[in-house]
């Protein structure tokens, strides 16, 4: 699916999205008054979302590029949001041409703008999916028209798993994930980041009651709770870590300067 079939999916602009409120704090302009509400209403409470939101990009950045240097050819990237330069794709060609992108969202904004998602390399190719994260069956059936899932992937999800719940008749994160990545073959990687509370307790505890109060699940989680993830992969090192401390560019150790981010990363290898 891609972008031309964006007119067919309404955009309700009554209650904000998560992916609109993280385009204000990038600095896009994808988001509408109700979703600057909250992003407002959030800085104030924890006023490290901005380099947060910032730290995740380059996190994201950083492994896609140290995967793609690896070898891996095949990205799958769930919860997407909204287009934000360099995309996921750009970065994976850049050091692969070949590279072969998927991208999946749910929202319909991110639809309406998947066709800046499908401007790749001719030698690779890029492709949108519309599907809920929660569908584990049809995200992946519809990644498998262009993916080669019984080759490696790197499944990347970040900046996302704080938006689901633990519960086995919830979300089951945990369940999610084991399907997602008993799904991928030997050699594939898992690309996370999640907001955590072990860092800043007191600010992010009100953010998360601002995004529960405007309708949004919030769930930062501890250092374990978030290890928990990677059980039976292969952690990349420096393991586990705040997000601007996995393995830093010169911009992100500066970044570190302007005080704690409080999220964790991480980087593992199906065996």
């Amino acid at each position: 699916m891609t972008g031309s079939d964006a007119v067919t999916a309404p955009i309700d602009t009554s209650r904000p999205h998560p992916a609109r409120v993280y385009d204000w704090w990038l600095g896009g302009k994808d988001n509408y008054p109700v979703d600057e509400e909250l992003a407002r209403r959030i800085l104030a409470a924890d006023g490290t979302v901005v380099r947060g939101a910032r730290a995740n990009r380059r996190f994201m950045h950083r492994a896609t590029r140290t995967v793609a240097e690896a070898g891996i050819r095949q990205f799958l990237d769930i919860g997407t949001g909204i287009p934000t330069e360099p995309n996921l794709h750009q970065v994976a060609q850049r050091v692969a041409p070949e590279a072969r992108v998927v991208y999946a969202d749910h929202d319909p904004i991110v639809l309406r703008h998947a066709q800046a998602l499908l401007h790749g390399t001719a030698q690779g190719a890029t492709a949108y999916v519309h599907a809920d994260v929660r569908d584990v069956d049809t995200l992946l059936t519809k990644a498998g028209e262009s993916l080669d899932l019984d080759r490696p992937v790197a499944l990347s999800l970040v900046a996302l798993t704080h938006y689901l719940d633990d519960a086995p008749d919830g979300d089951d994160v945990y369940g999610l994930l084991e399907r997602y990545v008993g799904a991928l073959a030997p050699g594939s990687y898992l690309i996370l980041s999640q907001v955590t509370a072990d860092l800043s307790p007191e600010a992010v505890g009100q953010a998360a009651e601002h995004f529960r109060r405007s309708g949004t699940p919030f769930h930062p989680r501890s250092l374990a709770a978030f290890s928990r993830f990677f059980a039976g992969l292969e952690l990349l090192g420096p393991g586990v870590i705040p997000v601007h401390g996995w393995r830093p560019d010169a911009e992100d150790v500066a970044a570190q300067a302007e005080g704690i981010v409080p999220v964790y990363a991480g980087v593992a290898r199906k065996p």
